[in-house]
């Protein structure tokens, strides 16, 4: 199976949960295969768990889900030590983080300490408990669902966190024709409960490596950088992307030109996924903040003002 039969099929899995969301589908997928971690945010009642429980689904890998809360504690994602009356001994009990595919429900309801234990294991993919390290499996996928900050009970997500998602996704109401299919579709059955895994774990961590190998000319990675400092020097910008940033827009690219069926990256690729990278990484001023532009205003502003490359004739 090369990655982009298994982009499609991915698609129509989950397009049996989820309506009318092929792109937002594929988007999370090239996340998969850079092994990064995904954001959607999103008002409630829009999907976000419900389309990460079914990509779990579509994927031949362990799943936990974790419910963030306010009450929430670092041991409680990591597991901890107990003390075994009989043995006595330590034990170690896993938490749910020790797992290929990790749903983090609702993650800025946890206090900024328990969001920050996830740190480590995002990046590093690892875990440190007690002193002792121990790696997680491979692959390891975050996909936490995120309210806006203006809701009740939530906490912002730190800037580091942040940083280390590889892509913020929104997925945004329905349409007309979309909500009534919904209504259709969930009138009687659950098509959560029918789906089966599409990609198996073994041809999932091929295709990861096989993405790394599609073909970047030189001034297309001189067209990634030039939009990664763009936002370090914008005047409505107060902290622009990280390098890992531009990384990441880099091997974005690479996936999704793979998902398309082409072995080499077109500056269209890197027009369409900037946003989706770069925009959770920005930090407005607050005069920007006040006249309502938004990270995704200025990102979009950035790309149509540097220069894209052009094939010599």
């Amino acid at each position: 199976m090369n990655i982009q039969t298994a982009a499609a099929a991915l698609r129509a899995n989950v397009g049996r949960v989820i309506v009318g969301k092929d792109e937002i589908i594929n988007l999370a997928f090239v996340a998969l295969l850079c092994e990064g971690h995904l954001l959607l945010e999103d008002v409630p009642g829009i999907g976000k768990t419900t389309l990460a429980k079914a990509l779990a689904k579509s994927l031949d890998a362990t799943f936990r889900r974790i419910q963030f809360t306010p009450d929430l504690l670092p041991s409680d994602l990591t597991g901890l030590a107990i003390y075994n009356q009989k043995t006595q001994d330590f034990e170690f009990r896993p938490g749910p983080v020790l797992t290929q595919i990790l749903l983090a429900d609702e993650i800025n309801r946890a206090t900024p300490r328990t969001q920050s234990a996830l740190l480590e294991a995002m990046q590093e993919r690892q875990i440190t408990v007690d002193g002792s390290t121990m790696r997680l499996p491979r692959p390891f996928f975050v996909i936490a669902t995120q309210n806006p900050v203006e809701l009740e009970g939530t906490f912002p997500l730190p800037e580091a966190q942040v940083d280390r998602f590889f892509m913020r996704i929104q997925l945004g109401y329905p349409s007309a024709d979309e909500e009534n299919a919904i209504l259709k579709r969930f009138e009687r059955a659950e098509p959560l409960e029918e789906l089966q895994p599409v990609i198996e774990n073994a041809t999932l961590l091929e295709m990861q490596r096989a993405a790394q190998t599609i073909r970047v000319e030189d001034s297309l990675r001189e067209y990634i950088v030039s939009i990664a400092r763009a936002t370090r020097s914008h005047n409505a910008i107060e902290l622009g992307a990280s390098p890992r940033g531009t990384l990441y827009l880099y091997h974005a690219a690479q996936a999704y030109a793979a998902t398309q069926g082409r072995d080499y990256v077109l500056p269209d690729d890197i027009k369409y996924l900037a946003p989706y990278v770069l925009t959770h990484r920005l930090i407005l001023g607050a005069q920007t903040r006040l006249r309502g532009r938004t990270t995704q205003d200025i990102v979009q502003e950035i790309v149509q003002a540097v220069p894209a490359p052009v094939e010599k004739p």
